[in-house]
């Protein structure tokens, strides 16, 4: 296999070949990094956000390194108070939009108590570190509730998980939630989506049109932090999903943007994307925007499969996310020149 820094001919988007487990970076031997394998530990600094249960560490970009530290866990549950954000926007002169809807784990005080699910067991199924893989797009969003609070990614009558087959066989609840309790979640999606049609709207009546992003991750290891990873061939390093979408209005762009992603290494291998794999983009987000946005705005689902952290027990792997992260801005310049075409 050749190193990170020898450039070798990357396969075409979806063509990538197995690979045998141990063999690639990215579908075995990852998952058993440690943060210290990478020489950077004494540069590692702690940046928490506070949520339920646990002091949870993210990543923050200062003076120019990476630093990520430990999730911590705290002594006893955490209440988020009225003062904690729901989400971030940063807003630039730019069509490039991204987001991370699923990467927050905060929850709100008068949910902690009514949990079956431990912290750690709804962490499995968030998304955390994905809002650093969209820190080079002009424009972001970064949703900072947990998914077991509000799903902003499910349609509005599914996005609170009141059954476990709306949550992976999951039993979230101790009890049935009362129904002003759902209210309350309900109305974050209400305020999330007005926000969100006003945002691009603008973004739309300045550039004439724009590509988004929906950034998420995804889990390859459910059977057991020790069991067979999934088989590579149904689980992509980055799945496209493209449901919704206007696929012959968008291949010029669409094409595009995949062939440049396949053609980054990350861990010195060649990135395996490939469309409609293990997801198919059927997300609320990508929906909602094909909809209000039909001719000009091009919704992306870009899932990250968790090769950049250990599942189970929530560890980063900080080489890996930065070279995610860089694979994912060197598309940007073909996403903007392609939108143009387009429109």
């Amino acid at each position: 296999m050749p190193g990170a820094t020898e450039r070798q001919p990357c396969p075409r988007a979806g063509s990538s070949p197995h690979h045998p487990r141990g063999a690639d970076p990215l579908n075995g031997m990852i998952a058993s990094q440690d943060i210290r394998s990478h020489g950077t530990r004494t540069h590692i600094k702690p940046f928490c956000f506070l949520s339920a249960g646990r002091a949870r560490c993210r990543c923050i970009r200062d003076g120019g390194s990476l630093k990520i530290g430990r999730n911590a866990v705290a002594d006893e549950e955490l209440s988020i108070g009225a003062r904690e954000p729901l989400w971030s926007v940063e807003r630039s002169f730019s069509p490039l939009v991204g987001t991370a809807i699923h990467n927050g784990g905060h929850v709100r005080g008068d949910l902690v108590d009514r949990f079956f699910l431990s912290q750690a067991e709804r962490l499995r199924e968030e998304d955390p570190f994905t809002e650093l893989f969209i820190r080079d797009l002009p424009n972001r969003i970064i949703f900072h509730r947990s998914r077991f609070e509000i799903d902003l990614n499910r349609a509005r009558d599914m996005a609170v998980y009141v059954r476990p087959e709306q949550a992976w066989g999951l039993e979230v609840w101790r009890d049935a939630l009362p129904q002003q309790v759902i209210d309350a979640s309900l109305a974050l999606h209400d305020a999330y989506y007005a926000m969100l049609e006003q945002m691009l709207a603008g973004i739309e009546s300045m550039h004439g049109g724009f590509v988004l992003l929906d950034v998420h991750s995804y889990n390859h290891r459910r059977d057991g932090a020790d069991a067979e990873p999934t088989d590579p061939q149904k689980a992509p390093v980055i799945n496209i999903g493209t449901f919704s979408m206007d696929r012959a209005r968008w291949a010029p762009l669409l094409d595009a943007f995949m062939d440049a992603l396949s053609a980054q290494k990350v861990r010195g291998a060649c990135l395996d994307v490939r469309e409609n794999v293990a997801f198919e983009g059927r997300g609320e987000q990508t929906r909602f925007v094909h909809e209000r946005f039909a001719r000009t705005g091009c919704a992306i689902a870009v899932e990250f499969k968790k090769v950049f952290m250990d599942e189970w027990t929530g560890e980063p792997f900080p080489e890996t996310l930065e070279e995610l992260r860089a694979a994912l801005s060197a598309t940007l310049p073909v996403l903007e020149d392609r939108l143009r075409t387009v429109l």
